[in-house]
């Protein structure tokens, strides 16, 4: 199909720049005391959602090519759909599929590994264990141990990073327990090797992302591999311990521990002989170990020597640079980008967030693709994100983002713009309401002062979000008890347009589904173009002048 964009008849867009906010992990929930969004002085949110030009779109579930509607949105799937313009199936429901079908038991990666089983060396599994569907799975690990059981596999080690994020906050033992229990019948009943060899939190062990911390790759490194951290006799007495001496900490910020034998040597250091899988499905925090153990010279920490070892992600996380090499499920083949028809009209852009997002209006709102489409007539800019927890510092970095991407707006070169406000999503993530609330707040000072320069251009902006989060801090038990909630939420995310000229040449469409991927073909419209044939409707309409 050609990338050729007709123009509309009705309408050619305004004299100034289209602006894309993304407000990540802002959704629209009830108003009530948990709701951080609610809480927060928002004036300027709240008049675009008091617009005539405003609606809501869902951003979790089949809306954004996950399994079900109980599967929550996150970033990557969310901006996957912002900038494709269509819905493709994505991480877990691609490998639920290829898992259902036992093609992933075919691929060549997993023949890989079982060679190196058969001669002799261990399998380990590295991820997030918890059921939270946004980087994991703990039911596909269990279908990967369990094939693995029965190919007569003798010795399985299972890394265990811990989540307290998309899951419950102190809920590690819900899944290390019963996952214990899960390698010790196998081991007994079969007379083989499966255990827990190492683990801790994932924002403190392995799961960096976008080159934020190498030395949180380090500190799994060194446990994964080296067996070279604070000693237990079991996972589930790691957690129970590290509950005990600090009562207010969460699993995602557990340090890193190794599981010894009974003289105190580690059950699962990995060595030469060995075959790893990193059973992460999203790439963002599965890439930089990815590197670890694939790339021959580590320039990013002291590794040591590299065993002899076959690497494979479940999926490949980074298609442009093809990491990890070896890959049990092949992703998603998203072409036709929105970007890619604007680059082929020679239409300038930028794209501006700070680290921990940069690679979601990039990479992910590119289809999974690294680097420019144009280099020529697009512009990216990473802002680096701060090194400490973000309820500390909740304006994060959305102040120096709005300035930069002001700047840019009037600087006259851009025609189309997007940016994405980290707050609601990192800070929401950290369970801290009064944070998530002046996080919130800032979200609302960037977004009013770029409608400014958006009114002074004569341009347009269009304010959204890809999942919700903040909109959830606490629920409460039937016991009355605040539990905190750290997940993204199933809550819609809001969807308005600021238009400085607006005459009434279009008007929203009220579409019975609408989603995430109806926005490219709106901003297509905004721009002066006709939706791309087999993008998802516009969430506006023309009307005839």
């Amino acid at each position: 199909m050609s990338l050729k964009l007709d123009r509309l008849k009705s309408f050619s867009g305004r004299k100034g720049p289209l602006l894309l906010i993304i407000m990540d992990g802002v959704g629209v929930g009830r108003e009530d005391e948990g709701n951080a969004v609610y809480l927060a002085k928002t004036p300027n949110i709240d008049r675009l959602m008091s617009s005539g030009l405003y609606c809501q779109l869902r951003a979790h579930g089949i809306a954004v090519g996950l399994p079900a509607d109980k599967d929550m949105g996150n970033s990557e799937v969310g901006h996957n759909a912002l900038g494709a313009g269509r819905v493709f199936e994505q991480g877990a429901r691609l490998v639920n599929r290829a898992i259902k079908s036992c093609r992933i038991f075919e691929s060549e990666a997993w023949s890989h590994i079982i060679r190196r089983a058969e001669a002799g060396g261990a399998v380990h599994f590295i991820g997030l264990l918890s059921d939270g569907n946004v980087h994991s799975h703990i039911e596909q690990l269990y279908s990967l141990i369990d094939r693995c059981a029965e190919l007569g596999v003798k010795r399985v080690r299972v890394h265990a990073l811990l989540d307290g994020r998309d899951v419950g906050e102190k809920s590690a033992l819900d899944y290390v327990v019963p996952t214990e229990e899960k390698l010790r019948k196998i081991s007994k009943e079969k007379g083989f090797e499966y255990c827990i060899a190492s683990g801790g939190g994932r924002m403190k062990v392995t799961m960096d992302r976008y080159n934020a911390d190498w030395n949180i790759v380090k500190k799994g490194w060194d446990a994964h591999v080296l067996g070279k951290a604070r000693t237990f006799p079991s996972a589930g007495n790691a957690v129970r311990t590290l509950y005990n001496e600090d009562p207010e900490i969460t699993d995602q910020y557990l340090d890193a521990f190794v599981i010894t034998d009974e003289e105190g040597r580690p059950v699962g250091p990995i060595v030469d002989g060995d075959a790893v899988i990193c059973f992460n499905f999203r790439g963002d925090r599965a890439i930089e170990i990815s590197r670890a153990f694939t790339e021959e010279i580590c320039q990013e920490f002291d590794r040591g020597p590299l065993p002899d070892i076959y690497y494979a992600g479940i999926m490949e996380y980074d298609g442009d640079t093809h990491m990890p090499p070896e890959f049990l499920v092949w992703p998603p083949v998203i072409d036709r980008t929105l970007c890619e028809y604007l680059c082929t009209e020679k239409i300038t852009s930028f794209a501006i967030s700070e680290t921990q997002k940069f690679g979601h209006v990039t990479y992910f709102w590119n289809g999974n693709r690294s680097g420019y489409i144009d280099e020529s007539l697009e512009t990216y800019v990473e802002i680096p994100s701060d090194r400490i927890e973000f309820d500390r510092a909740p304006k994060m970095k959305a102040l120096e983002i709005k300035d930069s991407a002001i700047e840019m707006l009037k600087s006259g070169k851009y025609r189309f713009g997007r940016l994405n406000l980290a707050n609601g999503d990192m800070v929401g993530h950290t369970g801290n309401l009064e944070a998530a609330i002046i996080a919130m707040e800032t979200v609302d000072q960037c977004v009013g002062e770029l409608l400014e320069a958006i009114k002074e251009l004569e341009g347009i902006a269009v304010v959204t979000a890809d999942h919700g989060n903040s909109d959830i801090m606490f629920t409460v038990g039937k016991n009355g008890e605040r539990q905190v909630k750290t997940a993204h939420t199933l809550n819609p995310v809001p969807f308005a347009i600021f238009d400085s000229g607006f005459n009434r040449e279009y008007e929203m469409a009220g579409l019975k589904k609408q989603g995430l991927s109806n926005v490219a073909a709106t901003l297509l419209n905004l721009l002066g173009y006709e939706k791309v044939e087999d993008y998802d409707p516009s969430l506006i309409r023309m009307i005839p002048g």
